[in-house]
């Protein structure tokens, strides 16, 4: 490697990949899925030799193992169950898992496939070295670096000032952010450097690894990863009934803890035909990933009207493309009807006076099926089969013509 290791513990991950993985160990240990990366942007080009510090990074992510203080950490959270626990004792990732190539437009491609509980964990630490060896051997670091410092002075202080409004924030950059240590500044900045009767509260961060270190509350439930694979891994399954299907088994691993449910992976109109007065219920709030957030918003206070259910005891988190001026404009629409929280990431983790990467890793089969999300705005979805596509789609358009809500 011609860097230092970027991942240097296996807590250094969203917290949702736990929240999941626990859920999968339990439950569909036996599911096998295919994991895809692009790169969205048209300009960017990865060199062979990014390519080739890529591997090394990930090789040395691949000999890490969880410690025993990293373990009783994870067993202190109030939702993870000591047999999970005792199987991340024994899990490691592993690198046969793993195609690299340049065969790509952007030069580089990454696939991953094997078990759930593997792929699964591999997305955010892979997420997190591309985009760190990109910037360091793309630009000069330390120029970049002192621009993310600048503007994140910038940040601290619009947040002190009450330029800005944020009610509740955590930050969620790990995937997209500069580097490591630019992310920790950020972490350690909001934790430390707010006023004690700021208006706004920073709670933590989606990083386990640094919300061990600076105590704060680690953030996070599920991903589309949950239903896409839940929901259409299983030949047997109606497409179009993802959302019930994860959220049963979510569910039966949780109760009413640790729910946030996420909204538009097959849209959000069809998630609400699923997400009825039992669901609505036990899950304390949704979350936002696409689309108007205020006409999401809206949608989502007149669905629980309609069920009965006061709105204010329910959490509105929001964590689509934000800045501080959207999520402002979002609470202030918002406030005293509901809770409203937000996860913010790029902007937080990696803002500088380069443009970030536009990076995914989204799973595109499971046990062999294709599988695929319909948000609720065109191009943030991914899989390689149009049939598919066309499948789901029509799948959902006749439930949506079809069945009464």
């Amino acid at each position: 490697m011609k860097l230092k290791p970027i991942i240097t513990s296996l807590l250094e991950t969203d917290l949702y990949k736990f929240s999941m993985g626990q859920a999968i160990f339990h439950q569909f240990s036996d599911y096998k899925t295919t994991w895809s990366f692009k790169c969205r942007n048209e300009d960017v080009k990865f060199t062979p030799e990014m390519v080739e510090e890529i591997k090394a990074q990930i090789k040395s992510y691949c000999d890490l193992r969880f410690s025993e203080e990293e373990l009783t950490y994870l067993d202190n959270i109030k939702w993870i169950k000591g047999s999970y626990v005792d199987f991340l004792r024994l899990w490691k990732p592993n690198y046969d898992d793993f195609t690299i190539t340049t065969d790509a437009e952007c030069g580089l491609a990454i696939e991953t496939g094997g078990t759930w509980l593997n792929t699964s964990m591999y997305e955010i630490p892979t997420l997190a070295i591309v985009n760190e060896v990109y910037f360091r051997m793309q630009y000069d670091y330390d120029e970049l670096y002192a621009e993310f410092r600048r503007k994140l002075e910038e940040k601290v202080k619009l947040v002190n000032d009450e330029t800005y409004l944020l009610s509740t924030f955590s930050e969620f950059g790990l995937r997209r952010r500069l580097s490591a240590e630019a992310q920790e500044l950020a972490v350690k900045s909001f934790a430390t450097r707010l006023k004690p009767d700021c208006k706004s509260r920073f709670i933590g961060t989606s990083n386990v690894y640094l919300a061990k270190k600076f105590g704060l509350t680690p953030v996070g439930t599920m991903a589309h990863e949950w239903i896409m694979c839940v929901g259409q891994g299983n030949h047997k399954h109606n497409p179009a009934y993802s959302n019930w299907y994860a959220l049963e088994a979510w569910v039966h691993e949780y109760g009413v803890l640790n729910g946030i449910a996420l909204t538009d992976t097959i849209t959000t109109d069809c998630f609400l035909r699923d997400f009825q007065l039992t669901y609505a219920t036990l899950f304390s709030g949704v979350r936002h990933d696409s689309g108007d957030p205020i006409v999401w918003g809206e949608k989502i206070l007149k669905h629980y009207a309609e069920l009965g259910i006061d709105a204010k005891t329910k959490s509105l988190l929001f964590s689509d493309s934000l800045d501080f001026e959207r999520a402002d404009k979002i609470f202030r629409h918002f406030e005293g009807r509901c809770k409203v929280a937000f996860g913010i990431g790029t902007y937080i983790a990696n803002d500088t006076d380069v443009p970030p990467l536009n990076i995914v890793m989204k799973t595109t089969r499971c046990n062999g099926n294709d599988v695929a999300k319909i948000s609720d705005v065109e191009g943030k979805g991914m899989c390689n089969n149009p049939d598919y596509i066309r499948y789901l789609l029509s799948s959902i358009n006749w439930r949506m013509e079809n069945e009464g809500k």
